[in-house]
């Protein structure tokens, strides 16, 4: 397990390249909202279920740097990756296999971070991240439609 939490970070590093790389399908603006919706939901729900309840955590108990810099590269990258190739035009059939692929795909990474040493467990159970992450794919949807409404009506006010 000796700093093969180094894995779970290049693994960040490469989230943003492709984050930085890929053809963009959602206007700046969006990026940038769903980007902060989703480092200020990942650090809110945190603090409550790491710092608060002591359920879950980055390498140690407590606060740690390191874990705030895992947080600021993951989440960003994966909400606009997940939206930016979002089937928002699609039968909810597909919508909602998209969601499902994206929170296997987050239940797998995070069983990764907790082998490699970067999270670990104090209580919570992997189930329990498979349980919520389908909702949380599904915030960041209902997240982006009001984003898109208010620049709408920003746009349709001058």
């Amino acid at each position: 397990m000796c700093n093969l939490w180094i894995l779970i970070f290049i693994a960040f590093i490469f989230f943003n390249i492709i984050a930085y790389f890929v053809p963009k399908k959602i206007s700046k603006i969006e990026i940038y909202a769903t980007c902060f919706f989703a480092y200020a939901y990942g650090i809110t729900t945190d603090i409550i279920f790491d710092l608060h309840l002591h359920l879950y955590g980055y390498f140690q108990n407590g606060f740690q740097w390191v874990g705030l810099l895992g947080i600021i590269l993951y989440f960003p990258a994966i909400s606009f990756l997940f939206l930016n190739h979002y089937p928002s035009e699609k039968k909810v059939t597909q919508k909602w296999f998209y969601i499902f692929l994206w929170s296997l795909f987050a239940v797998i990474f995070e069983w990764l971070s907790v082998k490699a040493g970067y999270f670990y467990y104090n209580g919570w159970k992997l189930w329990y991240s498979g349980a919520l992450y389908p909702p949380i794919f599904l915030s960041l949807v209902v997240n982006h439609k009001l984003v898109k409404g208010l620049i709408k009506r920003f746009q349709n006010s001058f």
